[in-house]
């Protein structure tokens, strides 16, 4: 049986992220830099002649539908393949996070299914399918660091040192809808420029920026205010990633863990260059631009 084993699905942080906008049809439009790290799932693809798709969890349980068995079903009914897969999946990015990870995932079921299939779609036509799966999807396949515009759909590489970050995780998750069905968030942020993004440090973006949807994820999840101060603590600026409960500092210096607040996850990540599956789908000339 053909298969393809340890695929791995990066999670993501959000440096900052602005809200600059709202369609009509309720869509909020965003800016906001976003980074590779090295705290990942993995998943195992094994080879299905039957057309089947199924799932098995080699780590936490998963709900009944996800979007790695909805990117598996999007992309057969894409290209019409007969061919199928079991995909087991070991969950390490934790849900609710605001790190990407079921995003992520669907992303690396996209690149490895296209391959383990024999389809040799390109990275835009990929591109397209991850779209409708997700806001989050394109940035996974886009295989780097990107400066991320619109509902998720524009992407702009962008190169981002490799340095350390420390990220916590409280116990509680947030609920994307919860924040962005507030009637108290920002909208109408002023758009920044990737220019003026790239002239700084990390602190001074972390300083001069900001993730418009943290105000009110803090007052529906409490514990975040518990993570933050710890951070702060150890004399880091911390900042909540996407719209999940997770929130992470750039951390240089060596910190002392074990005082962490009860039920947080604590992790000290490395951010990447490039994506591990970068290459995967042909590029058939995609460097910038939109899906």
């Amino acid at each position: 049986m053909q298969s393809l084993y340890d695929i791995p699905a990066p999670a993501k942080l959000n440096l900052f992220l602005h809200i600059v906008g709202r369609r009509e049809d309720g869509y909020h439009l965003l800016q906001s830099p976003f980074m590779l790290i090295d705290w990942s799932d993995t998943l195992h693809f094994d080879l299905r002649s039957d057309g089947g798709i199924s799932r098995e969890d080699l780590s936490w349980a998963l709900p009944e539908d996800d979007l790695v068995l909805r990117a598996a079903r999007a992309l057969q009914q894409a290209t019409g393949c007969a061919l199928g897969a079991h995909i087991g999946i070991h969950k390490s990015i934790p849900a609710q996070a605001g790190m990407g990870g079921g995003s992520s995932d669907a992303a690396s079921t996209l690149l490895a299914l296209n391959r383990l299939w024999n389809l040799n779609l390109p990275l835009p036509a990929l591109l397209a399918i991850g779209l409708k799966l997700g806001a989050d999807v394109p940035f996974f396949l886009g295989g780097k660091n990107a400066w991320v515009e619109g509902i998720g759909e524009k992407l702009t590489p962008i190169d981002i040192p490799v340095s350390p970050w420390l990220v916590v995780k409280p116990g509680a998750g947030l609920e994307t809808k919860r924040i962005f069905s507030d009637p108290s968030l920002k909208r109408d942020s002023e758009c920044a420029t990737i220019y003026g993004f790239a002239a700084h440090t990390f602190e001074n973006v972390l300083k001069t920026t900001r993730n418009d949807l943290q105000a009110i994820a803090q007052m529906l999840c409490p514990e975040m205010n518990q993570a933050l101060q710890w951070l702060n603590s150890k004399g880091l600026s911390g900042r909540m990633t996407g719209s999940g409960s997770a929130v992470f500092a750039h951390c240089t210096q060596s910190i002392e863990m074990g005082d962490a607040p009860t039920d947080c996850q604590v992790r000290l990540c490395s951010s990447l260059d490039v994506h591990p599956l970068q290459g995967w789908a042909p590029s058939d000339g995609l460097s910038v631009g939109s899906v």
